[in-house]
């Protein structure tokens, strides 16, 4: 697994919860859960969650409800979201989840060959991602400490780079300048 971060899969259904894990078991990568929004959010607020496998329709806190939050919270707002629903699919649903940028939203009960390979796909791309981040954040503070530009290609430690012609060593002979220079009376 390329990194710690886990993928919290948050459904009220504890049968749900299971089978969810058993689908993406094959994947290796850590899986924890949670049986409501409140606890989905505190466990994504805790860091290291790089995916969310979330149930559309829970008491009290919705997976909408979860979603709208974590976009208002800068550490929370790219973590990619599947959203999960058995109550079918229509176009309120639809169009809540994917201006809230829901990564997708699949019906229950679920495919396992299809979710491990959205899964596969959105956590390597996700973690990807915070890679670069934290490389540009690296660099720009590298900038900011004032820290010297990458090095620059050395020059060659022979002056005289193979095949480059030496114009003091193979010099042709002058031409004479007068009609006494040439040897000739």
């Amino acid at each position: 697994m390329p990194s710690d971060a886990r993928i919290l899969i948050v459904d009220d259904h504890v049968d749900t919860l299971y089978a969810l894990e058993s689908a993406l078991a094959p994947l290796g990568y850590r899986v924890t859960r949670a049986t409501n929004g409140d606890a989905a959010l505190k466990e994504v607020l805790r860091g290291q969650v790089g995916l969310l496998l979330l149930d559309v329709r829970m008491p009290k806190v919705s997976g909408l409800d979860v979603v709208r939050y974590m976009r208002r919270v800068e550490q929370t707002q790219h973590i990619p979201v599947i959203l999960l629903t058995g109550f079918g699919i229509d176009a309120e649903l639809t169009s809540a989840a994917f201006a809230l940028g829901v990564a997708d939203l699949v019906t229950k009960p679920v495919d396992p060959w299809a979710l491990r390979t959205k899964v596969r796909y959105l956590y390597n791309a996700h973690q990807r991602s915070r890679t670069l981040e934290q490389e540009v954040r690296t660099l720009r503070a590298r900038l900011k400490e004032g820290a010297a530009p990458p090095a620059r290609a050395l020059p060659h430690p022979e002056p005289r780079l193979p095949g480059q012609r030496d114009d003091h060593a193979t010099e042709p002979p002058r031409a004479p300048t007068s009609a006494r220079d040439d040897g000739r009376t």
